[in-house]
């Protein structure tokens, strides 16, 4: 493994990690959700050994809400800056995610396969929605995150709270509480999750707003467990819908581990090997395809 120090355009450095074959020309991107590192996300070390076993290169990419806050270097500043759920802001998504798009660019990988947990794959959502990136071959969203769900626990009082604090100019000071009851933020990231679309796309509802899925031109995979307790109790009927709204539906590939929720508990390796197993059939495709005609 390889640590990552991934500079976007703003100065703030990101970190991930690369897990490293030495020779592949393709690599998986996996975006991280709130709080999804790897204390709390362990899955990504089976993803990556197991992506390296079959010769697939893997990054473990935290965007800004990986760590409640870190201590970091601007390096267009040179100062000293928090990076965390504590301050994030959504508008950063497409830098932060074009951020690892260039590191693999640059380090020469030949087929780039971006993917994203949870917020992660929200944030995926939002950026190829935005940019039909010819780097990225195909998605793999693994269990998007239901904002509606997650937000359920907010109160009017809170969403109060939060609106008049950033009218009177204190948006980036601390919240007096914590958001969702677990989030330590200022009031202008709990705005951005309460009061943006920015992020909150998609939906159990079949006739909400999925205009930016349906912006999608990639081709990709859907991914969620059986168990996962922010779809309302139909994690495949959650998944369905969101790829049923893509231009590429038919095209997709929905995977749906039996028994396990968000974060996949005692399936980790399950789905490792279900993603190595996508990642080579992406790879036969493509071989097919390039191959001249007999």
């Amino acid at each position: 493994m390889k640590e990552l120090n991934i500079a976007t355009r703003r100065g703030t450095v990101l970190n991930g990690v690369l897990f490293d074959t030495q020779d592949a020309d393709t690599v998986v991107i996996a975006i991280t959700g709130i709080h999804g590192n790897f204390y709390s996300n362990p899955f990504y070390y089976n993803f990556g050994d197991t992506l390296n076993a079959g010769g697939i290169d893997f990054i473990y990419a935290q965007t800004n809400d990986a760590m409640d806050a870190v201590r970091s270097r601007n390096v267009l500043t040179g100062k000293e800056e928090i990076v965390g759920s504590c301050n994030e802001r959504f508008a950063w998504t497409d830098e932060d995610i074009e951020a690892y798009l260039d590191y693999a660019e640059q380090a020469g990988y030949r087929h780039i396969i971006l993917g994203g947990h949870s917020l992660g794959a929200n944030k995926v959502i939002y950026y190829l929605s935005r940019h039909h990136d010819p780097r990225v071959e195909h998605f793999i969203l693994f269990s998007p995150a239901n904002l509606t769900h997650m937000m359920s626990g907010v109160t009017d009082y809170e969403r109060d709270m939060i609106r008049q604090q950033v009218a009177r100019g204190d948006g980036n000071k601390l919240l007096p509480f914590y958001f969702m009851g677990w989030v330590q933020c200022i009031a202008n990231t709990a705005y951005d999750w309460a009061f943006t679309d920015t992020l909150n796309n998609v939906h159990v509802e079949r006739d909400a707003d999925f205009t930016q899925v349906s912006q999608i031109a990639h081709t990709g995979a859907l991914l969620i467990g059986t168990y996962d307790r922010f779809t309302y109790g139909d994690p495949a009927g959650f998944l369905k819908n969101i790829n049923d709204h893509m231009p590429t539906a038919k095209q997709n590939k929905l995977i749906f581990i039996e028994k396990t929720g968000h974060t996949y508990q005692q399936k980790e390796q399950e789905v490792a090997d279900k993603l190595l197993k996508l990642v080579k059939a992406w790879e036969e495709e493509r071989i097919c395809l390039s191959s001249p005609a007999r």
